[in-house]
């Protein structure tokens, strides 16, 4: 868990990871004030939130997607200060955000239909029904996205959210609950708090409390998972990943390497689903290495506020020291860097784009999640040999595989052992398909119709008479 940057008096300060300047200090929460917060959005749940017909709420979803886009350019600014995307991708994310609120208002009454079933009673129905308070626990990664793809659904079957930023965006929260209240959402149906660990997962254990989604790293899941657990409550976790990105012996080596480039750069390489393990069978190795390496050449470090930048910074020394480790660990084994492999000069959490060649199963780039623009490159003997290394981690959260044969793409995405499987395209998130891992990588999913009933009460209803 990223440790944040808190001050005497109960503030937590933020920084630029550009510039390593001071953006902003913000009042933490006390418990007593966390709990207004929470008793707020419940009596919003109560009153009014979860009485509304689906109608009337996927309006409200359609108001946000107008908000989103109205404020898209400030969010975005604010993502990038805070975190240290390229600002062409925190706009992206902002508009991925409306666009998955307009697909759950396209498709909630569906989703939620209720579904009657033949049994000996006159009557037997299925119906879904909001469980009340949702307690969101987000990362900084992506900010708004991470949020809305866990707030969207919850909100859309009727339970009302509290959300518990990171405390390296705190920005980003209040302004998503800025862009909430234009949108004209009744008062407390989206609630943001800005508080530390402790509290937090005390909030977890309230009693107006009823589920928790949560997204982040595997301790933190573990911790949070372990309290709701114990308090009997709902929990969604979407926890690390060590994705690998697959290349066969017919795979068109070029795109593989362009699309491959993209897939471990985006978010500066700190995403959940960037691909972390480039897995290529011998017969191509060589070729894709070239073509990668080509790719990363061309990719812009600096200023993640400049258009032409593809590359911005890591979010913190703390996380620049964390892929340091990783990386001695890897050249310390025989890794060797093909190109990069060092931190920049200057101000910012910067760190070369880097392609490890020569790397092997037991590094720990190969074993752990690396949040940072390093590629290792595995070569494996063949088909077999590459999907066994790539099933062989703790991690199950997305894959890809790149090869000329559909039918070959069809059967390794079934032999996957993980929850997201792209063949020929990079791991993306689509609010319309279900989203989340296995093994170490989570428990339940996020976004489509699966997402949304994560938090209902399936309620069975049985007439007789």
């Amino acid at each position: 868990m990223e440790p944040s940057i808190e001050l005497q008096n109960n503030l937590v300060l933020t920084v630029n990871p550009s510039t390593e300047e001071e953006i902003a200090r913000y009042e933490l929460a006390s418990f007593d004030e966390a709990s207004v917060k929470l008793r707020v959005a419940n009596l919003a749940f109560e009153r009014r939130w979860k009485a509304l017909s689906i109608d009337q709420r996927t309006d409200y979803l359609r108001r946000l997607a107008k908000s989103l886009r109205l404020h898209k350019r400030d969010a975005a600014k604010t993502i990038t200060e805070e975190m240290g995307k390229p600002i062409s991708q925190s706009e992206a994310e902002v508009e991925k955000c409306a666009w998955a609120a307009e697909v759950y208002a396209h498709n909630a009454k569906r989703w939620l239909a209720g579904e009657m079933v033949k049994t000996d009673a006159l009557e037997s129905r299925v119906e879904f029904q909001p469980l009340g308070v949702i307690f969101s626990v987000m990362p900084w990664n992506f900010p708004f996205w991470q949020t809305c793809r866990s707030v969207i659904p919850a909100l859309t079957a009727g339970n009302t959210t509290v959300l518990r930023h990171s405390n390296q965006v705190p920005g980003c929260s209040l302004k998503l609950e800025e862009i909430f209240q234009d949108a004209g959402f009744p008062e407390g149906v989206f609630v943001t708090v800005i508080t530390d660990h402790e509290v937090a997962e005390r909030m977890i254990e309230s009693r107006f409390v009823r589920g928790v989604s949560f997204s982040g790293s595997v301790d933190s899941g573990r911790k949070i998972g372990e309290i709701a657990g114990r308090n009997l409550k709902k929990s969604v976790l979407e926890l690390g990943g060590s994705d690998p990105f697959i290349v066969l012996k017919d795979a068109d080596v070029g795109e593989a390497a362009r699309i491959g480039a993209n897939a471990r750069l985006i978010c500066n390489g700190q995403s959940c689903i960037a691909a972390k393990r480039f897995i290529v069978v011998e017969e191509v190795a060589e070729e894709f290495v070239e073509n990668l390496t080509q790719e990363f050449s061309q990719r812009t470090v600096g200023d993640p506020m400049r258009r032409e930048v593809d590359v911005g910074p890591l979010r913190s020394e703390y996380q620049r020291s964390l892929l340091e480790g990783q990386m001695k660990d890897a050249i310390q084994k025989g890794a060797r860097p093909r190109t990069g492999g060092k931190r920049m000069d200057g101000k910012g959490f910067f760190y070369q784009p880097t392609i490890l060649e020569k790397t092997t199963p037991t590094m720990k780039v190969m074993q752990e999640e690396v949040f940072g623009p390093v590629a290792p490159v595995y070569v494996a003997k063949d088909a077999e040999a590459a999907i066994r290394t790539a099933n062989d981690v703790e991690f199950g959260l997305g894959a890809s595989i790149w090869t000329g044969d559909p039918d070959v793409g069809r059967e390794f995405a079934l032999r996957m052992s993980c929850g997201v499987v792209f063949v020929n395209e990079l791991v993306k998130s689509d609010p319309r398909m279900p989203f989340g891992g296995t093994k170490q990588s989570g428990i339940g999913r996020e976004l489509s119709r699966f997402g949304l009933l994560e938090f209902v009460n399936v309620k069975s209803i049985n007439l007789y008479s």
